[in-house]
């Protein structure tokens, strides 16, 4: 019964502990996106941006869709412009979504125009994410999901005949 009570015990530390960790990591402001169907592929999802203690931003891909081998993984990009610009520029190289877990995660730190992006300004910020099929061959032009963010963003606007597939240039 000791055990069992220490157990439980240390477990409320464990947890206790890192909630103050996570709470300490982050200033409390974020912004959520969402991440739309854009193939055949049957794949959805949210783009958590939160802002990081110092000022940097933290951005988490989590997709709804069916699981893979840990071992692929699927390219991302944050883009300066909406989902409609041609040769939209890629603002970010974000971290692969792992098609195991679905997920992402990527602080932003400088952009590849050598700004530095911070939360007030994403909200003003016109851009957006795509995540690819493949890092390159013909399945890097399949978008499995897409979507603006910043003042780009509008969940009723979304349609994917009008997305521009970004080039390995841009």
């Amino acid at each position: 019964m000791k055990k069992l009570i220490f157990a439980l015990l240390s477990g409320l530390i464990f947890i206790s502990c890192t909630d103050s960790f996570e709470s300490n990591k982050y200033t409390g402001k974020q912004v959520e996106y969402t991440l739309f169907k854009a193939s055949d592929f049957d794949f959805s999802g949210t783009a958590t941006v939160r802002e990081l203690i110092g000022g940097n931003l933290e951005m988490s891909i989590d997709l709804e869709g069916s699981r893979g081998d840990a071992s692929v993984s699927y390219p991302a990009h944050l883009h300066f412009g909406n989902i409609n610009t041609p040769q939209a520029t890629i603002a970010f190289m974000l971290k692969p979504v792992n098609a195991a877990s679905l997920k992402s995660v990527t602080v932003l730190e400088q952009m590849t125009n050598g700004n530095r992006l911070l939360f007030n300004e994403l909200l003003g910020f016109e851009g957006h994410i795509k995540v690819h099929l493949a890092a390159d061959g013909p399945d890097y032009n399949t978008i499995l999901v897409a979507g603006n963010i910043g003042k780009a963003a509008n969940a009723s606007n979304f349609d994917p005949s009008q997305m521009v597939i970004c080039g390995k240039d841009y």
